[in-house]
């Protein structure tokens, strides 16, 4: 074998390796899922107070993809990926990968997330008609009007959090498959909550070494 072929070769392999440990570094950070409630630096308690609620799509536009990996079934949120966000204002965020944007799905995940007796700001859809009520109090912006910002009523922050997020995942590392998609949204979770310089560097490390405590990530699992 030429020099030149075992070089290019070894740096191939070294190039999936580290893309590998990257991604298996992800995955420790993925323990902060909202499902366990880590995502939000360790902080177990219910998000509170004024929580603002959106779901994004990621994934790549229709009209961009070669023709053989066309859907072909429409454009706009079709063969993309849908996370769900949940943000405390002036606090913790939260966000999920959800595999359907319905009011029931939706509705689970902020009973399991949100005390009660929590102000909810959502924009209009129709998923969150019916969230407010008996435990919790429920104001919309109305998106489709022009309308961002009402008194203190808005989804301003929750929108941030998914433009750091897309800007992330298109600037850094220009593609993300739906697979480890949640162990992106999980890494970005947890930079939010627990990347603020207010918190001394050895209390957010510690956060992070609390959170890979007793687990085990094997290559055959991340792979499969």
């Amino acid at each position: 074998m030429a020099l030149g072929d075992a070089m290019m070769r070894g740096g191939i392999l070294e190039k999936k390796l580290a893309e590998k440990e990257k991604k298996m570094k992800r995955d420790i950070l993925g323990n902060y899922i909202l499902d366990s409630l880590e995502a939000c630096g360790g902080n177990l308690e219910k998000l509170q107070g004024i929580v603002e609620i959106d779901e994004t799509h990621v994934g790549g536009i229709e009209g961009n993809k070669h023709e053989h990996k066309k859907l072909k079934a429409g454009r706009g949120t079709v063969g993309k990926t849908a996370v769900l966000g949940l943000r405390e204002r002036g606090g913790r965020t939260r966000a999920k990968v959800i595999k359907a944007t319905d009011a029931g799905t939706i509705t689970d995940i902020i009973v399991q997330n949100v005390e009660v007796g929590s102000m909810l700001h959502t924009d209009e859809a129709a998923i969150y008609d019916n969230i407010g009520g008996l435990f919790y109090s429920h104001d919309t912006i109305n998106h489709s009007n022009g309308e961002y910002v009402r008194d203190d009523v808005t989804t301003n922050s929750i929108e941030s959090v998914f433009a750091v997020l897309k800007r992330g995942l298109i600037g850094v590392y220009h593609h993300v498959s739906p697979k480890h998609l949640p162990r992106y949204v999980d890494e970005f979770s947890f930079r939010l909550n627990e990347g603020n310089v207010k918190h001394h560097t050895m209390t957010r490390l510690d956060s992070f070494v609390k959170g890979t405590a007793g687990k085990r990530l094997t290559y055959k699992t991340l792979i499969h």
